[in-house]
């Protein structure tokens, strides 16, 4: 089975809609040549829409770059804001370690003078108990 090519199925197209005939408006103009000129047409119009075509391509085209700019935009700037709060968080967590050691610093030195004490009357009834004893 022979393939019929575009040009072709367009060269019929054209010739069975004009006839065999002289163009009424272009009594010069010939079948052949009003193939030709419907073939030129056929290809304006297909160069039109291919225009066309690549105008809306390069305008989804710019429109998904603004789209991934912007989001590429909003996820640095959650990024900042995340390491914000992670370093005030930090700072925060240091203040109460620097509090909590001095209060645990304030309980080993009243724990320690306690113990001092406790120590010094035990000394001191020891004392008092060898004097008692020596008597």
């Amino acid at each position: 089975m022979k393939k019929i090519t575009i040009p072709a199925l367009m060269l019929a197209v054209a010739m069975v809609a004009t006839g065999c005939k002289k163009a009424d408006d272009n009594p010069n103009m010939g079948p052949a040549q009003e193939a030709g000129a419907a073939i030129d047409q056929a290809g304006a119009n297909t160069a039109a829409a291919a225009r066309e075509g690549a105008e809306r391509v390069d305008a989804a085209t710019d429109r998904a770059a603004a789209n991934v700019e912007n989001a590429a935009d909003r996820a640095a700037a959650n990024v900042d804001a995340a390491t914000d709060r992670a370093a005030a968080n930090m700072r925060e967590a240091g203040a109460e370690v620097r509090q909590e050691s001095r209060e645990a610093a304030q309980d080993v030195k009243e724990g320690a003078a306690n113990a001092t004490a406790a120590t010094g009357r035990a000394v001191e009834r020891a004392g008092e108990k060898i004097q008692d004893a020596s008597k």
